[in-house]
C-alpha cells in the first residue's frame, strides 16, 4: 500500500552508523510493499529496495521515519514528513533511539548465564576487567558490556527477533538450561559460527513472539580485547565484533569515554552461517530432531 509524505528531508549515515548530514530532498516519500495497509517494522519500501522500515519516533517537533539497509544493516535513512523542505533548522547529528536500534542487536537476553573464572555469573551482573573463561579454557577479560533496551512497539523484523534455544538443542547438555538470544548472534556449531536465527527449526530452537516480551527488554553484548568464543549457558557463543557499530548501544558514550577510538577488531577464522541456506547440511542433519534435555 502506497503511502506519500510531500516535502520529506533525508539524513545518510555513514557506514560506521555515525551521525549524518541533513540535506534537502522536498519530494515524495514512495510506498511500501505490504499486506495490510499498515506500517509494519521489517516492509520494505516500494521504490527504494532493499530499504526496510525500523520504526518512528518523535523529536525536535518532528516525526521521523527509519530505514535500515535490510538483513543486519544499519539505519540508514531518516525522513521526517513534517520536517521543512530545506535543511535549515534540520537536525544534523539525529541518532536512531534504542527501539530503532533493535535490528541491529546481536546480544544475549538478559539472565543468561556466563562462564567466569569463579563460576558463572548473570550476564547483567559482569563488570568490566573481570575474566570469563573461553570455550578453549582460556581466561579472557571483559573490555566493555553494551546494553540496549528494546522497545516491542518497534521490535525487530520477524527475522531479527529473538531466538530460544531449548537445553540440549544443540548436543548433549547443550545449552545446560534454555539460552535466548537475538537472531544475529553467532552460535559456534560444528565449526561454523551460525547466526542464531539460521538455526531456527520450528521444536527445539524457536523464535520468542515479541508478545511474550513485554513493552521492552533488554539485551547486553560482552566485548573483550580479541573476537572470542565464550559459553553462554555453556553453549559456545561469540563476542562483540565491530562489523555491527557500538553506536547501536543505549551505553556508547561510557564506551567512547573509556577507548575513544580503537582498531578495527579481526574476526575469529571460523566460517560463518548467516541464513539457512548456508547452514552446512551435516549441521542441519544434527540439529534435526534433536531431543530436549
Amino acid at each position: 500500500m502506497a503511502r506519500d509524505y510531500g516535502y520529506s528531508s533525508e539524513v545518510s549515515y555513514d557506514s560506521g552508523g555515525n551521525k549524518g548530514l541533513a540535506f534537502d530532498t522536498s519530494g515524495t516519500l514512495g510506498g511500501l510493499d505490504t499486506d495490510d495497509g499498515f506500517w509494519n517494522v521489517g516492509d520494505q519500501l516500494v521504490d527504494s529496495h532493499p530499504l526496510v522500515f525500523a520504526g518512528s519516533y518523535q523529536a525536535d517537533g518532528h516525526l521521523f521515519l527509519a530505514f535500515s539497509d535490510g538483513f543486519g544493516g544499519p539505519i540508514r535513512k531518516i525522513y521526517s514528513p513534517t520536517a521543512p523542505s530545506t535543511s535549515s533548522g534540520y537536525p544534523s547529528n539525529v541518532s536512531p533511539p534504542p527501539s530503532l536500534s533493535a535490528p541491529l542487536a546481536l546480544c544475549f537476553l538478559a539472565r543468561t548465564e556466563i562462564a567466569a573464572v569463579g563460576g558463572n555469573k548473570l550476564i547483567e551482573d559482569l563488570r568490566i576487567g573481570e575474566r570469563l573463561r573461553s570455550k578453549s579454557g582460556e581466561e579472557v577479560t571483559v573490555k566493555w558490556i553494551g546494553r540496549q533496551t528494546v522497545s516491542t512497539r518497534f521490535g525487530p523484523a520477524d527475522r531479527l527477533m529473538l531466538v530460544r534455544f531449548a537445553a540440549g538443542s544443540l548436543g548433549e547438555g547443550v545449552p545446560h538450561s534454555d539460552l535466548t538470544v537475538t537472531a544475529d548472534h553467532g552460535m559456534l556449531v560444528g565449526g561454523v559460527i551460525c547466526h542464531a536465527g539460521a538455526l531456527v527449526n520450528g521444536t527445539t530452537i524457536t523464535r520468542v513472539p515479541l508478545a511474550d516480551m513485554g513493552e521492552t527488554y533488554t539485551v547486553y553484548h560482552i566485548e573483550t580485547e580479541e573476537h572470542e568464543i565464550i559459553l553462554a549457558n555453556g553453549a559456545p557463543a561469540e563476542t562483540f565484533i565491530d562489523n555491527v557499530s557500538r553506536r547501536v548501544f543505549d551505553n556508547f558514550a561510557e564506551f567512547e569515554a573509556l577507548y575513544g577510538d580503537v582498531p578495527e577488531m579481526e574476526e575469529l577464522p571460523y566460517p560463518r552461517a548467516m541464513s539457512t541456506r548456508q547452514v552446512p547440511e551435516r549441521i542441519k542433519a544434527k540439529l534435526t530432531g534433536k531431543a530436549v534435555a
